[in-house]
């Protein structure tokens, strides 16, 4: 029997499965291809949202378990994952580096971002207004990550592939059977695939659709990750990562021309060099709109626990979130009302079946 039975391996799967295995848990990995959103990820970590000048939501505890989380399973896989670089907000106007130097100014912002403008000259970016640096950021290749631990899964005999179906979960004391795997507890991570998922689907995630570009430029000249209303992130080989859009209407995952164009207008207000489209792609990300992750355990079945919601911002909340769920269902300590699912259930619960009179 194992202690956890994982559906889902992108983000918010990993970081459970490691966290579980670290303090000497069981698990069995159900990867269920519910992950694209993980997968084509930019994977950056910023502790502040630029377009608004506010801090992310706990943003320094965050950014201390990421650091741990991402540390560990580096050396423990012998792969680079995550790769420190400066974000720079590059500046349209006199009017937004005043409003840069204000932020810096307000004490939750002022360990983000410097107040030492940046003018350094990047060859293909026209920046007359220079650039405004955030501190303690960097981007976490997400594809080599989940690849590299999927191949970590399968070594180990802990990952099988296979589509999850809820008809098969039957409950007994010591927990769950689910065909023929037994375990104590079950643990969605489906991302936006929790739409699918028959004991969680009253939940509110609301997904919002992302699409990304990998563009080569031979004369851009960039060793930075610039942020103005794309991010452009250097991959080396003269390559680079570009994205993104938000649509939230379309629930696909397929790549379309309207969020194509809009990244290329977006990329020709920035650069000043020719580029190439070497590559497309398109996620829906499991965001909430209180932009606040979806975490708990089931109101009526003890076993069945949601890591979820994580939203533009998994690759900061994963390890921080799989923590505090581990931790409240190990050690019963409580979630914080912000991230609990039971902050749905009054207006969700009465409408379903089983609890109308």
């Amino acid at each position: 029997m194992f202690d956890y039975l994982i559906v889902g391996s992108g983000l918010a799967g990993i970081s459970f499965a490691e966290i579980a295995l670290k303090n000497n848990k069981s698990i069995l990995v159900m990867d269920n291809k519910s992950q694209a959103s993980s997968r084509v990820a930019g994977g950056l970590y910023n502790p502040v949202i630029l377009k608004r000048f506010s801090e992310v939501w706990n943003a320094e505890e965050q950014l201390t378990l990421m650091d741990e989380f991402y540390n560990d399973i580096e050396r423990k896989l012998q792969t680079k994952f995550n790769f420190r670089l400066p974000i720079l907000r590059k500046f349209f106007s006199i009017e937004e580096q005043n409003n840069w130097f204000a932020a810096s100014d307000k004490k939750n912002l002022a360990p983000f971002l410097s107040t030492k403008i940046i003018s350094k000259k990047y060859s293909g970016i026209d920046s007359p207004y220079d650039y405004g640096e955030v501190l303690h950021t960097g981007y976490v290749d997400t594809a080599l990550l989940l690849d590299t631990y999927k191949k970590y899964l399968q070594e180990n005999n802990l990952l099988v592939e296979e589509s999850f179906d809820s008809l098969y979960v039957e409950f007994f004391d010591y927990g769950i059977q689910y065909k023929n795997i037994k375990a104590r507890n079950i643990i969605f991570a489906e991302g936006f695939g929790l739409h699918k998922n028959a004991f969680f689907n009253y939940l509110p995630l609301d997904g919002t659709k992302g699409e990304l570009l990998v563009i080569k430029a031979p004369d851009l000249d960039l060793n930075v990750i610039v942020n103005t209303s794309v991010f452009i992130l250097p991959m080396g080989n003269d390559l680079f990562k570009v994205g993104a859009t938000y649509n939230w209407q379309d629930k696909t995952d397929l790549p379309t021309e309207e969020g194509k164009q809009e990244l290329i207008d977006r990329i020709k207000e920035i650069l000043m060099c020719d580029f190439e489209i070497i590559q497309h792609f398109g996620g829906v990300r499991p965001t909430v709109k209180d932009r606040r992750p979806l975490i708990g355990t089931h109101h009526e079945r003890k076993s069945l626990h949601i890591l979820n919601g994580l939203g533009t911002r998994g690759v900061m909340l994963g390890p921080a979130m799989a923590k505090a769920l581990f931790d409240n269902i190990e050690n019963d300590i409580p979630l914080s009302p912000e991230i609990d699912i039971k902050r749905f259930h009054k207006k969700y619960l009465k409408t379903l079946i089983y609890d109308q009179p």
